[in-house]
């Protein structure tokens, strides 16, 4: 008799895939009337926002994975939820993802037993993660998912269920103004609640095959109560990640709780998710320097967004405070390149790339949604210049366009980007740096050709410098250094390299640039961007 365990079960990853695109789709379609919904913790108008940002990240996940097992994607996309949180609404669905995905059970398609301990699981991980659980919220919401799911029928469909959960999501959503007075005095429901359950309705649709909405939904007018509300006690919507070894969590979480409130500290040994309103986020992220490595730094100002909001619902953008005199906007792919533009100060990243342009409309709303007097963009893409120059047009804030026409020239010239300079100085010293640097990248070939005298072969690596091919071949690390040489030509000093997604090995180009180019300042950093191993920049 065999003592072997059986192999695990193979898991149906396009299926996740496809509920995940689902549930972003649908979510997308309610972002604005969620975001003018939030009044609550803070009015700041975000948490639509917030949670499409972090839905976003699970299905970037979900869209990469490999996985060959339910609990290997489950691993997968509540890391992806954990880092990519955004704002309190998005910390707490991250554990909502955890304790979803964690309740699974080995198998291609979940069953529906399965499916009701997952929507407990979720609710009970979410009430977890608050130390002092408010009702009338998201987590309320999370609970009355997971007792619909548990009073439904013992013999029901997935579909069926889901169609339960959802009706039940509705009506919780609904009853959120009679348990939190902040709520009934705006005459709103809570925004959490609301997104959460867009989230679920998405996969719903998708489990029974129905069709999610093409366009956003339009939202009804709000009241004067619910757009003239006070402002945060604290300033600063505080949120970052630490990772490292043997985490302490608790302690952590101790040491924040005097800094500010909303505090939420999720995660685990390995990585620990912060959000926190303070007055101080210096301190409140030196708290964690000491136990690991501090990244996915963001800082909102929570006042700016407020009165942004407010402009907004009264129909008057532009009469929103600004903080800043020049604010900017960036155009980019990939979630390491999101990042990397976020901690270089940009203030709006819009999704956007060689496949995936972003319409004129998205760019009038993220410059309009800009806390600053004028704005700049950075396209990054020749084919989104002109459509950046076309929303700078139509905005109702000041803007000019950066002509930077890829990712790695726009990264070079966030460098001397400063926030409390005219927009005016800053465009100077942005389009100085592109007139100075030199850009390449790497892409693989998908089709034979001849570029520039260069064979190609499909399936190849092929070299770009200046949109110029220079070379070609089966080996990256080639390739790779005749591309280097060319943008270090004229004496540059530094060289920016932005890995793609999967991230190439980089050990030997990098000692081979060591060798060859000993006095270049060479910076690398994860972009994650698609169809391109590597994106590179000297200057």
């Amino acid at each position: 008799m065999s003592s072997h365990a059986a192999p695990a079960a193979e898991v149906d990853v396009e299926r996740a895939r496809t509920l995940a695109r689902a549930a972003l789709r649908n979510l997308e379609a309610h972002r604005q009337r969620i975001d003018d919904l939030n009044v609550y913790p803070v009015p700041d108008g975000d948490t639509g926002t917030n949670l499409v940002l972090t839905v976003r990240s699970v299905v970037e996940a979900a869209e990469a994975s490999t996985a060959t097992s339910t609990p290997a994607l489950a691993a997968e996309l509540s890391r992806a939820a954990l880092l990519g949180a955004r704002g309190n609404s998005g910390v707490i669905f991250s554990q909502i993802v955890r304790g979803f995905a964690d309740a699974l059970t080995d198998g291609p398609v979940p069953a529906v037993d399965d499916l009701r301990r997952a929507f407990r699981e979720a609710s009970d991980a979410a009430y977890r993660a608050v130390r002092k659980p408010v009702e009338g919220t998201m987590l309320t919401v999370a609970r009355e998912l997971a007792e619909a799911a548990e009073q439904a029928d013992g013999d029901v469909s997935a579909a069926e269920l889901f169609r339960d959960v959802v009706r039940r999501g509705d009506e919780a959503v609904a009853r959120t103004p009679d348990q939190l007075e902040v709520l009934r005095a705006a005459g709103v429901v809570d925004a959490g609640g609301a997104g959460l359950v867009e989230i679920v309705r998405g996969v719903a649709l998708a489990v029974a095959g129905e069709p999610l909405p093409d366009a956003p939904t339009a939202a009804a007018p709000l009241g004067l109560e619910a757009i003239h509300q006070e402002l945060s006690r604290f300033r600063y919507c505080t949120g970052y990640v630490v990772e490292g070894d043997g985490l302490d969590r608790d302690g952590l979480e101790d040491a924040l709780e005097r800094l500010g409130d909303s505090l939420l500290v999720v995660g685990d040994s390995s990585a620990i998710k912060v959000h926190v309103h303070t007055d101080d986020p210096g301190a409140a992220i030196s708290r964690a320097t000491a136990m690991g490595v501090i990244g996915r730094v963001e800082i909102a100002d929570m006042h700016a967004q407020t009165f942004e909001r407010e402009g907004r619902l009264l129909g008057s953008p532009g009469a929103a405070i600004t903080t800043a005199k020049s604010g900017l906007v960036v155009v980019c792919q990939g979630e390491g390149n999101r990042r990397l533009f976020r901690d270089l100060g940009a203030t709006t990243v819009v999704e956007g790339g060689q496949t995936m342009n972003p319409s004129a409309a998205e760019l009038v709303e993220a410059i309009d949604a800009t806390p600053a007097d004028e704005v700049l963009v950075l396209p990054n893409n020749p084919n989104v210049v002109a459509t950046a120059e076309q929303a700078a047009g139509l905005a109702s804030r000041p803007a000019r366009v950066v002509p930077s026409r890829s990712v790695q020239a726009g990264f070079a010239a966030m460098v001397p980007f400063v926030a409390t300079n005219s927009a005016g100085e800053n465009e100077a010293a942005m389009l100085g740096v592109l007139a100075s640097i030199g850009t390449g990248e790497v892409t693989v070939a998908s089709r034979d050709a001849e570029l520039d005298g260069i064979a190609i072969r499909e399936g190849e690596y092929l070299g770009l410098v200046d949109d110029a091919a220079v070379a070609a071949g089966t080996d990256l690390a080639d390739v790779a250094l005749a591309v280097v040489t060319r943008v270090l030509a004229g004496e540059r000093a530094w060289l920016g390299i932005l890995t793609g997604e999967p991230a190439p090995d980089l050990e030997g180009i990098l000692a081979a640039v060591e060798l060859e180019h000993p006095d270049v300042d060479v910076e690398v950093h994860e972009g994650g961007q698609p169809h391109y191993p590597l994106l590179l920049v000297a200057e």
